[in-house]
């Protein structure tokens, strides 16, 4: 049995999973890896993955969602280039998902965008943070 240790998720309400489902698929490259009717709730809830660690955004179907992130809280996404980030967010321009244009802020924050999410939630896609590197060499 393996144990979870460190943070493993982040729950969002939601109040059309399938779209949501398909807005993260697109924007975050992640999928579907568990998907259930809560028994005591008859909710519907899905864990989204992108297979690079073991973290999921947990969404839970609502009838109305009452907290999002905002711009300042936010889910972020490494990209693989600036290149991936302009075409995503000409995606999401024309789906109206743009909040914030593609930005270069310089080391370390790099090159950003803001997404929102169908129900306002802030997702931001990023190029350049090199967090993975800080972690590596951070004693």
């Amino acid at each position: 049995m393996t144990i979870d240790l460190g943070l493993t998720h982040i729950a969002l309400p939601v109040t059309d999973i399938d779209r949501s489902i398909q807005f993260y698929a697109v924007y975050a490259q992640m999928q579907v890896i568990h998907h259930r009717i809560d028994a005591e709730t008859g909710v519907a809830v899905v864990w989204l993955c992108d297979r690079t660690r073991p973290f999921v955004i947990v969404l839970i179907q609502t009838s109305s969602v009452q907290s999002v992130l905002s711009p300042l809280a936010h889910l972020g996404v490494g990209c693989q280039s600036r290149e991936i980030i302009n075409a995503l967010c000409d995606r999401a321009k024309q789906e109206g998902f743009l909040l914030q244009e593609p930005k270069d802020s310089g080391y370390p924050i790099g090159y950003w965008a803001f997404l929102r999410d169908p129900d306002g939630h802030t997702l931001e896609l990023s190029y350049g943070q090199e967090i993975g590197l800080t972690v590596a060499q951070t004693p």
